[in-house]
């Protein structure tokens, strides 16, 4: 792990996170790494149909192979028309480098049928319209409604669930609970750019392994929770 700062570990007490420190991690965050404090406001909005797909395949995969394989998939296959009348063995082959490519390729054409066939094309807008199509999560469900729609929403991957627990904002065990903590401590105008913050954040320096504490832009007010010492 990187060194920390003064090269050595100490566990802050426990104290309660107060919208002040939420607002300050977050701009500093946001400022520091690019991210936009307006995502889903302001920001660029994306093709619903793509981030639906791309999200279900991202699942257990590397984000670098995902958006190669989807945008090799989104060629031949540019939207839930097209893929609704895809046959499985065409679409695992194009999508066979990520993780459990058989059984998302049954997802992404059964989904893709389903909107065509109960929402006439249009991808549902609805988080529990969202949750009834082959593959999504609650995950995906909110990326949708953020990326999209530009819908309040904490779409909580690894990185999130991550990172949050280290801050000591949640203490969770799993994706779904840090949801549902940070949708009760989060102010809402913070919901859309959480996932876009910490997804960067956690790529670039609190990474999951060896993070660098040493060039943490808000060292000190992290919690550390999680982060082994350095020898």
């Amino acid at each position: 792990m990187q060194a920390l700062p003064n090269s050595s570990y100490t566990m802050k007490p426990e104290m309660k996170t107060t919208h002040k420190e939420i607002d300050t991690v977050l701009s500093t965050l946001q400022r520091k790494l690019g991210t936009s404090t307006m995502l889903g406001r302001m920001g660029k909005k994306y093709d619903a149909f793509k981030v639906l797909i791309s999200t279900i395949l991202s699942a257990r995969a590397k984000d670098e192979v995902t958006e190669e394989v989807a945008e090799e998939l989104f060629k031949k296959y540019p939207d839930a028309k097209h893929l609704a009348r895809a046959k499985k063995p065409d679409v695992a082959k194009i999508i066979r480098r990520i993780g459990f490519y058989n059984a998302k390729s049954e997802n992404i054409i059964k989904s893709s049928k389903i909107i065509i066939e109960k929402y006439k094309g249009k991808i549902p807008t609805k988080l529990n319209e969202l949750l009834t199509l082959p593959g999504v999560g609650r995950k995906v469900a909110n990326c949708v409604l953020v990326y999209a729609f530009k819908k309040d929403a904490i779409p909580v991957d690894i990185h999130v669930h991550r990172i949050s627990n280290r801050l000591g904002w949640v203490k969770t065990k799993t994706p779904e609970e840090t949801e549902k903590e940070l949708m009760k401590l989060i102010p809402k105008k913070h919901w859309q750019a959480v996932n876009d913050t910490f997804v960067t954040f956690g790529k670039t320096i609190c990474t999951p392994i060896s993070p660098f504490c040493s060039k943490c832009p808000i060292y000190k007010h992290c919690k550390r929770i999680g982060v082994k010492r350095s020898r």
